[in-house]
């Protein structure tokens, strides 16, 4: 390794704060990514460099700078040499070492350190916000009143609709984890509606997909009171729903985490346990002696 392939932490970090708190497409992730992995050097790339740093056509580097806010990537790469003439009035300390002594959890850490920790501070946000469970309450009855129980996840939200839809059906009689756009999904929603559902559970996380919020907005049309799994109360999911249970999302790397949503569904299943201890404990109780003579699990 040269010199020219040493990224000063400072600078790492002031470029990193360029993105911090904007929603950026994975594409436009990888920008930054590019950016951030060559900050010594970003200031004086051009337009096509970064294009082949980041292996994207060189019109997306140009709307990457314009979702920052800049006229294009010119202006964007006069703040970057903004930040190579000014230095931070402080030096940089050790890698890992605080000016004062001890350790620095965050300024010296690589990009995927940085999205981790910011994930755990996602759960300890998470955490403090369940200090209050009146909302959770509220939606743990409504959902364990519920059946047949509908799980609504499209794309990035499936896999967590069917994690949260597949420990569901150990406490609940009907699950129908609805996953699948398309013409299917209204008629689902129809059939669900018509065998008895009167709530449903919706994860609707960025980017927000049109079918989501359009199945939302059939939903409550239905008569289904609908409690949302989303990124922020003012999600454009969040208009349709009847209770919204915001959880951060991170978006620190090419695709968003999604520590604190699956956390969320967790912890409402557990407040629709709670709405229904009596019946939640008997189908788990079926269900281990089911498995017991099915020879399921090897412990």
């Amino acid at each position: 390794m040269n010199d020219s392939d040493v990224i000063p932490v400072a600078s790492a970090e002031r470029v990193l704060d360029l993105f911090t708190g904007v929603r950026l497409t994975p594409t436009q992730r990888r920008i930054a990514h590019s950016l951030v992995q060559h900050a010594g050097s970003a200031a004086f790339l051009s337009a096509a460099e970064v294009a082949e740093l980041a292996r994207v056509s060189q019109p997306s580097v140009t709307r990457f700078a314009m979702a920052l806010g800049y006229d294009g990537y010119p202006a964007l790469r006069r703040r970057l040499r903004e930040f190579a003439v000014n230095p931070p009035a402080d030096p940089p300390a050790p890698r890992g070492e605080s000016r004062r002594g001890g350790r620095r959890p965050f300024a010296a850490d690589n990009e995927m350190q940085r999205a981790i920790r910011a994930e755990a501070r996602h759960l300890s946000m998470l955490a403090d916000q369940l200090g209050e469970r009146d909302r959770l309450t509220a939606a743990g009855t409504v959902l364990a009143g519920s059946d047949p129980l509908p799980v609504l996840g499209l794309r990035a939200a499936a896999p967590l609709a069917n994690y949260f839809g597949f420990f569901a059906a150990k406490v609940r009689p009907d699950v129908r984890v609805l996953d699948n756009g398309g013409s299917l999904l209204p008629e689902r929603l129809e059939q669900a509606r018509e065998a008895g559902a009167t709530a449903l559970l919706a994860i609707v996380l960025p980017r927000y997909p049109r079918e989501a919020v359009d199945a939302l907005a059939q939903a409550r049309a239905l008569g289904l009171a609908v409690v949302l799994i989303t990124d922020s109360a003012l999600s454009p999911a969040a208009e349709h729903a009847d209770l919204v249970l915001p959880t951060p999302v991170g978006d620190q790397l090419v695709f968003d985490l999604h520590a604190a949503p699956m956390a969320m569904a967790m912890v409402l299943l557990q407040a629709i346990c709670d709405a229904a201890p009596g019946e939640a404990q008997r189908r788990l109780e079926q269900f281990e002696r089911s498995a017991s003579q099915r020879n399921v699990f090897i412990d």
